[in-house]
């Protein structure tokens, strides 16, 4: 008969494991809500870790569920644990430890796969290991929604994104006149773009809220007031800072969109080269913040021509160079490891196995496509913030199982644990760590490994998978946020008319590591529990 407090070690080896799982979480499934916004250009690297270490926390710690399932998924009755709760705490235990070191195993490798799927894959292993096949839900409210995801996800999510970007494609970039065409109906996407993602953020991204007890009528209510709020703002403040900077190329800052209306002529920056001609360059990308646009790549270029032109120079000059003190060198050393995440090339612009597929797609007025980084990043920042208090549960819903039934040696029937805040805010930090340390893999596999990237389709393809997650969710059906960008990212890929513009082989790949998602990582925490259960014992 198990007492309270009894098996601290396997509380002790849950925390460690939790903070993995988050980790991988981080590295993975947070690195899918950034990836295009990255491989677009909107944001750098080390941009998008410091905005996703914020929402990503802020959502885990003030929206995150109070509440978690006891066992992920539904698909092991927890009531075969109520007389053996020290097995609960050991399958929990060897799922936490399973799941974790599938997901990481394949950030390592550059899969994209669901973490939420992962840890029902792990409690998968445990349930066959402890109590047979039988004691598994194989139908489609267990086993059979996760399989009909690896199909649905893509599809769904690669209608809506083609939907969306083929829209802004006919109605903007191939208009005479797009700049002004943008101007034009730049508010009206960020009206839906901020109702959609605040309907999404209210209806499904706050289990901390009581926003499950509001109707449908009222949150589309407080949605559609957000979005004409957003819709007003871009009017009255971002259309005429648009206007200014891209069309008149004053000089101005992302920081003078607020006073705007009031902000005398500034002095014009220098005359950029032709858009058109610069944008067939795939390196030329804008970043928010700059006084001007930026080609990303061609300062890489001179820098290495001159390097090489003048090679001789230069390694004088570096010999010649006094050493540094002990002091700077070990401080060098220290921000080289803890900055080694954010300092990646995460774009491919320059990778010679996937240039016939950047190749392949069609190139617009770069001016145009800058006017669309602003809510590309609006998307991917309410996307992230939502994914904070959801998916964190993966990581910390195991380990509150663990937690209450340490504490209380009991299991609770009706399926849910308390999360106690502690373990939300432990579970946020391991996720933003994960995403800081070891998100460019997933990063450079979502971007433009797959097909190229601009802000219009990173903006399409984000908006595309927030749509479908948000929708199939009301309407029951199964989703994988990972499934769906990767969808999402193909189906805008496919929009350049061209099957060359979309890297095939990475897909399948991606499709691969969804599959072997399952048995993976239920294999692993089968394995362990069973050395763990069914071991010899020398008492």
């Amino acid at each position: 008969m198990m007492n309270p407090y009894d098996f601290t070690w396997m509380f002790g080896v849950t925390m460690v494991f939790a903070f993995l799982d988050a980790y991988g979480i981080g590295a993975n499934d947070v690195a899918n809500s950034f990836a295009t916004s990255v491989a677009s250009g909107s944001l750098s690297l080390a941009q998008a870790c410091i905005v996703a270490c914020f929402t990503e926390f802020l959502g885990a710690l003030l929206l995150g569920s109070h509440t978690a399932d006891t066992i992920k998924g539904g698909i092991l009755s927890v009531r075969r644990f109520t007389e053996i709760p020290e097995v609960l705490m050991l399958c929990m235990t060897c799922a936490i430890i399973g799941s974790s070191t599938w997901v990481v195993f394949a950030t390592k490798n550059g899969w994209p796969v669901s973490t939420t799927h992962s840890i029902v894959g792990a409690v998968l292993g445990v349930g066959i290991a402890a109590f047979g096949g039988n004691s598994i839900n194989w139908g489609w409210t267990g086993v059979g929604q996760i399989i009909c995801s690896w199909f649905l996800s893509p599809v769904f999510a690669g209608i809506i994104a083609a939907i969306i970007y083929s829209i802004t494609k006919y109605a903007i970039l191939r208009q005479k006149d797009s700049i002004k065409w943008a101007i034009r109906v730049i508010p009206v996407y960020f009206f839906f773009t901020t109702a959609i993602e605040a309907f999404y953020l209210i209806y499904k991204g706050a289990p901390g809220t009581q926003a499950s007890k509001m109707s449908v009528g009222v949150i589309v209510g407080i949605a559609f007031g957000i979005g004409a709020f957003f819709a007003l703002f871009a009017v009255i403040f971002f259309c005429p800072w648009l206007k200014r900077r891209v069309v008149g190329r004053e000089e101005i800052r992302w920081y003078h969109i607020f006073v705007i209306p009031f902000l005398s002529p500034r002095p014009v920056i220098n005359k950029l080269p032709n858009t058109k001609e610069s944008a067939s360059n795939p390196e030329e990308v804008v970043e928010l913040g700059n006084t001007e646009h930026k080609a990303f790549g061609n300062n890489e270029k001179e820098d290495q021509s001159v390097s090489e032109q003048d090679g001789s120079v230069e390694q004088e000059h570096v010999e010649e160079a006094p050493e540094k003190p002990r002091w700077v060198q070990w401080k060098d050393k220290i921000l080289s490891i803890l900055l080694h995440g954010v300092r990646k090339d995460v774009r491919n612009l320059n990778n010679s196995h996937i240039m016939s597929v950047h190749d392949a797609a069609e190139i617009y007025d770069s001016d145009v496509e800058y006017m669309f980084s602003f809510l590309q990043v609006i998307t991917a920042c309410m996307a992230s913030f939502a994914h904070g208090s959801n998916d964190v549960s993966n990581a910390v819903g195991p380990l509150s199982s663990v937690f209450d039934i340490w504490q209380t040696a009991e299991v609770d029937v009706t399926g849910k644990v308390p999360v106690p805040i502690w373990i939300l805010a432990y579970g946020g930090v391991a996720i933003d760590i994960g995403l800081a340390t070891f998100g460019y893999k997933i990063m450079r596999v979502l971007g433009n490994n797959i097909t190229l990237f601009t802000p219009t389709r990173g903006f399409s393809a984000e908006l595309g998978a927030a749509l479908t997650v948000l929708t199939c969710s009301k309407l029951g059906l199964p989703v994988s946020t990972t499934h769906c960008i990767t969808g999402a990212t193909a189906a805008i890929g496919l929009c350049n008319g061209k099957l060359s513009a979309v890297n095939w082989k990475m897909l399948a790949w991606c499709f691969f590591s969804w599959i072997a998602t399952l048995p993976a990582a239920g294999l692993t925490a089968g394995l362990l529990f069973s050395f763990a259960a069914y071991a010899p014992s020398i008492f």
